[in-house]
């Protein structure tokens, strides 16, 4: 087991994490950064707070979803853990089993 897989599964086990929170949190944070989904012309001013997004956190989310923006959600666990504030840490952890409710609330804009 390499080291990398050593700390992924340390950060799971004392958090009670999984891949699929990992994967959410990275939607989220792509979702903080642009919410129109990368649609040419459609800008959009969100209050996060309103979403129980703290505003350093929000911050936080935002610079994860920048340099992720055209990544899989499955980003390296313990690679997504380091860049993590510990505001952001705590929310993630209290938050990470509702955090599929944001692309619920920001559907693809090309659906019907």
């Amino acid at each position: 087991m390499s080291q990398n897989d050593n700390e992924s599964l340390q950060i799971q086990e004392i958090n009670n994490l999984r891949p699929v929170h990992f994967a959410d949190l990275i939607r989220t944070a792509q979702l903080i950064f642009d919410p129109g989904k990368g649609v040419s012309g459609i800008h959009r001013e969100i209050d996060w707070k309103e979403f129980g997004v703290p505003d350093d956190v929000a911050q936080n989310l935002k610079a994860l979803g920048q340099e992720y923006q055209y990544a899989s959600p499955h980003v390296p666990i313990e690679k997504v853990w380091s860049q993590l504030t510990p505001e952001t840490r705590i929310w993630f952890i209290k938050n990470k089993n509702e955090l599929w409710r944001f692309e619920e609330a920001f559907p693809a804009l090309d659906e019907d």
